[in-house]
């Protein structure tokens, strides 16, 4: 037979070793929620600069667009040679 004191000394030591495994195992976890929650704001801040980068092309294609339109219809000044007037 196995003393007392022997088997209580075994299960207390179990029972560290399987703490110990549990806290690195919720510390773990934490750190990936952490992690994850860092990801999506991270996510969410590049599709809105995205989003706005987007708008100011438009806007520049855009204004772009009107100024060439304006161009073809009223077409810019031309360098002439001066006229001789005699």
């Amino acid at each position: 037979m196995v003393p007392v004191r022997v088997v209580l000394a075994v299960v207390l030591a179990v029972a560290v070793v399987l703490l110990a495994g549990l806290l690195l195992l919720l510390d773990r976890a934490v750190k990936a929620a952490r992690r994850a929650r860092l990801r999506m704001e991270a996510d969410r801040r590049l599709a809105a600069a995205a989003a706005q980068a987007e708008e100011r092309d438009r806007q520049r294609r855009a204004a772009a667009a009107a100024g060439s339109a304006l161009t073809s219809v009223m077409p810019a000044i031309h360098e002439h040679e001066p006229r001789k007037v005699s």
